[in-house]
């Protein structure tokens, strides 16, 4: 999905990959074949702030220890399904899925570890500029929503008002929200977070209504002034029939993921890894450098690394640290 210049590194990387899996029986792992013990595969998720991160991970794994990073682009589940089968070694940012690990953790195929928190905490919701909640006290509601459905319709939702999400395989349960609670909208698919952001800053620029998607971390709240739509809030079980939820999203803590050989093999690259926790203004920072103002994942994460030296200097294992 990048656009970037460290894109052809991670599209070459990719189709690797696939070449690897298609010739690789299901039952098979990639565990027997020989890897090169100075080489990290991590997956890249398709949003920046993945993206942010897995820029910082690699240029310190490459820079401070010598290692060659891999970034790999593939969608949410494909990454858990290469973990399982040896392609790659770690997610370094996983939004919940409970299912995925009761498949492939330890108690289902025991090919996948848990890597503990990486630091950032993320929210999904539902938002709207700030400049509709002035103009239209309590649209931001439940009831305000039903009563300005007609508000939201554009050529795409045809007679219903326009939810506008991302893409299509990110966690949602927005279909669920809207059986449940009556709502008369559609969803409609920018197709990528990208693309998304360039709608919302669009209509936002030209004072437009737009309801949408949206995610913390993520840096675009420190450009435009939205407002999350208030929902019941989460509750234990509230969102388990994924077509009738009654509830807000729940908040994650986020984690990474590991291929279990690579945390039971241990090493310089698992231990940054592992020590590597940060913020959200942290991945915010590196993420809008990438997306607002265009420099390539290297230069972004080398200017956040020459500015922190007292954030990442403790990732580094003792023994590398200068």
């Amino acid at each position: 999905m990048s656009t970037t210049p460290g894109a052809g590194r991670a599209a070459k990387a990719a189709a690797l990959l696939m070449a690897l899996l298609m010739t690789t029986s299901c039952a098979v792992r990639t565990t027997s074949i020989l890897r090169d013990p100075d080489t990290v595969r991590i997956a890249l998720n398709a949003w920046v702030g993945y993206e942010a991160s897995a820029a910082v991970v690699q240029y310190l794994l490459e820079e401070e220890l010598g290692y060659q990073a891999q970034l790999v682009q593939l969608d949410e589940q494909p990454s858990w399904q290469a973990l399982d089968q040896g392609a790659i070694d770690v997610i370094l940012e996983n939004w919940g899925h409970q299912d995925l690990m009761d498949t492939y953790g330890p108690g289902g195929n025991g090919t996948v570890v848990d890597g503990g928190p990486n630091g950032n905490t993320g929210h999904i919701g539902w938002y709207m500029p700030a400049y509709l909640v002035e103009e239209y006290p309590g649209v931001n509601t439940v009831e305000g929503l039903k009563e300005h459905a007609d508000l939201f319709r554009t050529p795409e939702s045809g007679d219903q008002g326009e939810f506008l999400s991302g893409a299509p395989g990110f966690v949602t349960q927005d279909q669920g929200m809207i059986d449940h609670f009556g709502l008369d909208f559609q969803i409609v698919y920018a197709g990528s977070e990208a693309a998304q952001i360039t709608e919302v800053r669009n209509r936002y620029a030209d004072g437009e209504p737009v309801l949408f998607y949206f995610y913390e971390p993520q840096w675009l709240f420190e450009e435009l002034d939205l407002v999350r739509v208030e929902f019941p809030e989460y509750t234990e079980g509230c969102d388990a029939d994924l077509e009738d939820v009654g509830c807000d999203y729940p908040r994650y803590d986020l984690n990474k993921i590991y291929r279990e050989d690579f945390a039971e093999e241990g090493g310089p690259a698992y231990e940054l890894v592992d020590a590597w926790e940060w913020t959200n203004a942290d991945q915010n920072a590196v993420a809008r450098l990438i997306a607002d103002e265009g420099l390539d994942r290297d230069e972004a994460a080398a200017r956040w690394v020459a500015d922190n030296p007292d954030v990442w200097r403790p990732w580094i294992p003792e023994t590398d640290r200068a």
